[in-house]
């Protein structure tokens, strides 16, 4: 099937060949969602973890995003902190309140002995422990994998640091290691944490991994907790690896070469466009009025031309007309405001 054959198949375009106005009544009831409006909330997950108990020592920002995580699979989470709090309370009481709904929250100082105490009371009965020490910290409150494995066999752990390596004493933050990936551009701040958010993901999948290993150990076998390591570093190394691939390089599809996966100036705003398949690609040129051969669609979307063509129509159109223009033509656009 052709590049156009299979547009008219997944219904973006008539069989007609002049262009319909912007304002013709649109097909589609998908609206694009507002920018500073967030995705509405998924369903409830389904409540897997609700016989895991997890205790968590991170503070900050990737521990209890990953504890968020493991609370709305159903895992009871406790979260220590020390009598300072947690930072992030103050921070940003709101993202505070977020990471922490349905988190038990206890203050336990483990510079005591009643401190340590109250926590090996605790840690007696948990299946995973969470941390986000240096590696330093976690041997002299007695937490190491190693002294675990001696004091507490059958409980596992996941450390979060900011390198799994050789670096793990060495101190960093999300920015140092975005940087480290070449993940920054100017001086400009990143929109978003990038690496803690990868991290705290990242930790879920290794906390899933000692659920596993727990599921997979025979009852009558002798328990051996199993421990991780999540390292900053290697989750921003992650995000990194398309740029190592050289998919968001400047002359690659993704990179800018491809007109048809751009942002453009539009009349009061601007609009994201991501057509970047062949049969979104089909819709967006009959929607611009770029005439385009069938089988030629992603060939014709590489040229110059075509970029400064969509560019020339998008900076007539007002973001309530481009909005028009997605519905009618099933178009994988959003729109910003200035």
């Amino acid at each position: 099937m052709g590049e156009t054959m299979a547009c008219l198949y997944n219904g973006c375009m008539s069989a007609k060949t002049h262009a319909p106005t912007v304002h013709a009544p649109p097909t589609r009831t998908r609206r694009s969602a507002p920018a500073a409006r967030p995705p509405r909330e998924a369903a409830r997950p389904p409540q897997v973890l609700k016989h895991l108990r997890i205790v968590s020592l991170a503070l900050n920002l990737p521990g209890p995003a990953a504890l968020m995580r493991l609370h709305a699979m159903g895992a009871r989470c406790t979260k220590i902190e020390p009598p300072a709090g947690d930072p992030m309370a103050r921070y940003s009481p709101q993202a505070y309140a977020d990471l922490h709904e349905g988190v038990k929250v206890q203050t336990l100082d483990l510079k005591t002995e009643p401190g340590c105490t109250a926590l090996d009371k605790l840690l007696a009965t948990t299946d995973v422990l969470l941390t986000s020490f240096r590696p330093s910290a976690l041997q002299r409150l007695g937490l190491d994998a190693s002294a675990l494995a001696q004091r507490l066999p059958a409980l596992c752990s996941v450390r979060i640091v900011g390198d799994a390596g050789e670096r793990a004493e060495l101190p960093g933050h999300d920015l140092t290691y975005l940087a480290e990936q070449g993940l920054i551009t100017g001086t400009d701040l990143p929109a978003t944490l990038y690496a803690d958010m990868a991290g705290s993901q990242q930790a879920v999948e290794a906390v899933l991994q000692c659920a596993l290993h727990r599921a997979a150990t025979p009852a009558q076998a002798p328990a051996h907790g199993l421990h991780l390591t999540v390292g900053l570093a290697q989750a921003a190394a992650y995000l990194a690896l398309p740029r190592r691939w050289a998919l968001t390089a400047p002359r690659a599809v993704i990179g800018g070469a491809h007109a048809g996966y751009q942002v453009y100036a539009c009349r009061d705003g601007r609009v994201a466009i991501a057509a970047l398949e062949p049969h979104f690609g089909a819709c967006l040129c009959k929607a611009v009025g770029l005439p385009v051969e069938a089988g030629e669609i992603t060939r014709a979307l590489t040229q110059p031309a075509a970029r400064q063509h969509i560019a020339n129509f998008m900076a007539g159109l007002s973001r309530t007309e481009v909005e028009k223009l997605a519905r009618l033509y099933d178009l994988p656009l959003h729109v910003l405001g200035d």
